[in-house]
């Protein structure tokens, strides 16, 4: 028996929802990319972890919101909260793992290519480990072509995500960039969530105090936090909104000598002195 799914219960308001999450925790995990580009060796990995956790956290709570207006109308559902957690250790070590990658290696050629694909499958593997701690007297079945476009998608946003991030270019550039990686990643949610039908065991009326907002947000609370601080070390770091590094030497004009010359004006005492010198010997009384 085909379970009637609907994803949408509370209407727009968790995908709208959903997508800001996706917009934050992009917003801030490529300030922190671009940041790590700009300071000493010793700085770097701690910005590239800062935005890769915010990357992470910002993906994994856009998933789980918009599952809160998900239901099977013949079934309540619930969650595991290891599978749960586990998916967002995953999102995390994975966008980690590829924006390391960029961070030291460059947003171009094999780097960028090798970083975007490690990114989008963190990201496509968050979506379906969640998905597999779902708990509900049925089995999840996936269409397996919209499962492959879902990837596909992820990849695509990853890449062009760690792309932005290594422009080094202002706080505007990251915030358009980040707004069309939350439609990226909001896009391949939902054609994950397009790829699934539920095959039900047997019908049962779902409860209204297990409903999946109920049971999802106080999980959320911690992820949450965290962009929140996140969101505090980017505003609190004018270098960071600015885009530009820290001790950053004065730039060098073409066809302006590297080496100090002493100026003109350095000089005129010693001349002064040595005529002052010449005047009175001029002056002093000469023996024959």
């Amino acid at each position: 028996m085909q379970g009637t799914i609907d994803g949408f219960s509370y209407g727009l308001v968790t995908p709208l929802v959903a997508y800001l999450m996706a917009c934050l925790g992009g917003a801030l995990g490529l300030r922190c990319t671009t940041r790590s580009m700009l300071v000493s060796q010793s700085w770097r990995p701690g910005w590239l972890a800062l935005g890769s956790a915010a990357i992470g956290s910002g993906i994994w709570t856009m998933h789980f919101v918009a599952m809160m207006g998900f239901t099977v109308q013949e079934t309540p559902i619930h969650y595991d909260k290891l599978m749960t957690f586990a998916s967002l250790a995953v999102a995390i070590v994975m966008v980690g793992i590829g924006t390391f990658i960029v961070g030291y290696k460059g947003a171009s050629g094999t780097a960028l290519f090798t970083g975007g694909t490690i990114t989008g499958l963190g990201i496509a593997s968050m979506h379906y480990m969640g998905m597999a701690g779902m708990r509900l007297n049925g089995k999840l079945e996936y269409n397996t072509f919209t499962v492959g476009v879902s990837v596909v998608i992820a990849m695509g946003a990853a890449t062009a995500a760690l792309w932005a991030a290594g422009q080094v270019r202002g706080f505007l550039w990251s915030v358009g960039a980040s707004l069309v990686m939350g439609l990226a990643v909001s896009g391949m949610h939902y054609t994950g969530m397009a790829a699934l039908s539920v095959h039900l065991h047997g019908t049962e009326p779902p409860s209204s105090g297990h409903s999946p907002a109920a049971l999802l947000a106080p999980m959320l609370v911690g992820p949450l936090a965290f962009l929140l601080l996140a969101g505090a070390v980017v505003l609190f770091d004018p270098k960071m909104v600015m885009g530009r590094p820290t001790g950053a030497p004065a730039e060098h004009k073409p066809g302006v000598p590297a080496h100090t010359t002493v100026p003109h004006q350095a000089r005129r005492p010693q001349l002064r002195v040595r005529r002052n010198q010449d005047h009175r010997a001029s002056r002093a009384p000469q023996n024959h």
